[in-house]
């Protein structure tokens, strides 16, 4: 029979894992055999031909799944059920899908923020309205092709940026730091020469992570202050008064208060109104940079879309 749409997939996936599946990869010989899906059907490849049309409808109902809290991934490419995942599964739906999904707050949270860019530094959700109407996860009959490949690529970004988000909270400090020089470094600071950028020593460093060069001359430097915290965590106004004292006592006057979590809104009024002139970037605005910047990410398939030339067929 065709390969299943994802939002049918997504009660057997959620079935799989709790049974014991511990990611896509051991669920898909599963889906094979209970969706009859032959192996003709099996084998057929997306358009960049790297994964194929059933793993790729696996993963994304894996991944609304998980957006709606029903499943947690303790470690990368491990995932298990959560309590409310294991609720869901003893109230024995009919069927789970976007509309199911819907009641759950952090599903509706994750798809405002899919419908647009990530919210600015220090910046909160939006409320909860009407959440149907102004975010779909599906393309909507009245949206031309371009607007639905539009759409469609904001939902992918939104699902990459969580994705880097958890891989930067379970990565080395060191490393991490040594990522936002990169990152400082891919967006033109230092001339784009990774040389230009150096960290400081992992102990004693008086409150600064890190220095880069804000030019290839080397006239200005910017310091940095880079801090994996958990996304419930935000960073507050004491935090940015110990950053610009490190500032001042260096004698800097430009910085970049980096964070895998958010700022309170005290955090960023505070340093509006300080001389020195600091730059707050959180956790969403941190991968969405990576994804601009090509940093820890890579293009997997791109599609041209052709119009007719109207010069060519001018008349001369």
């Amino acid at each position: 029979m065709p390969i299943p749409d994802y939002e049918t997939l997504m009660l057997p996936v959620l079935r799989l894992f709790g049974e014991g599946a511990r990611n896509v990869a051991e669920c898909v010989p599963c889906l094979k055999a209970e969706f009859e899906v032959t192996d003709e059907e099996a084998v057929e490849l997306l358009p960049s031909g790297r994964v194929t049309v059933l793993q790729s409808r696996a993963h994304w109902a894996r991944t609304y799944l998980s957006k709606a809290g029903l499943l947690e991934s303790p470690r990368r490419n491990q995932h298990v059920l959560t309590q409310k995942g294991r609720e869901v599964l003893a109230s024995a739906p009919d069927r789970i899908d976007n509309k199911f999904l819907d009641s759950f707050d952090g599903f509706r949270d994750w798809r405002v923020r899919a419908s647009g860019e990530a919210p600015p530094s220090g910046g909160q959700i939006a409320p909860q309205r009407d959440i149907q109407a102004i975010t779909s996860a599906l393309p909507l009959e009245r949206e031309t092709p371009e607007d639905a490949m539009a759409s469609a690529h904001k939902l992918i970004n939104a699902a990459l940026r969580d994705d880097l988000l958890a891989l930067l909270q379970a990565m080395d400090p060191i490393r991490f730091e040594r990522l936002i020089l990169d990152l400082l470094a891919a967006m033109g600071y230092g001339g784009g020469d990774l040389d230009n950028g150096r960290m400081t020593r992992a102990t004693g460093d008086g409150g600064i992570d890190g220095v880069i060069d804000e030019d290839a001359l080397g006239l200005d430097a910017v310091y940095i202050q880079a801090k994996r915290y958990d996304p419930s965590y935000k960073v507050g106004r004491p935090d940015l008064q110990r950053f610009v004292g490190s500032l001042t006592g260096e004698g800097a006057s430009k910085g970049v208060f980096v964070t895998t979590s958010d700022f309170s809104r005290d955090a960023s009024t505070y340093v509006d109104r300080v001389q020195h002139r600091i730059r707050l970037i959180n956790g969403q605005k941190l991968a969405a940079l990576m994804i601009q910047y090509g940093v820890g990410v890579r293009a997997r398939s791109s599609y041209t879309i052709h119009s007719v030339d109207e010069d060519y067929f001018a008349e001369s």
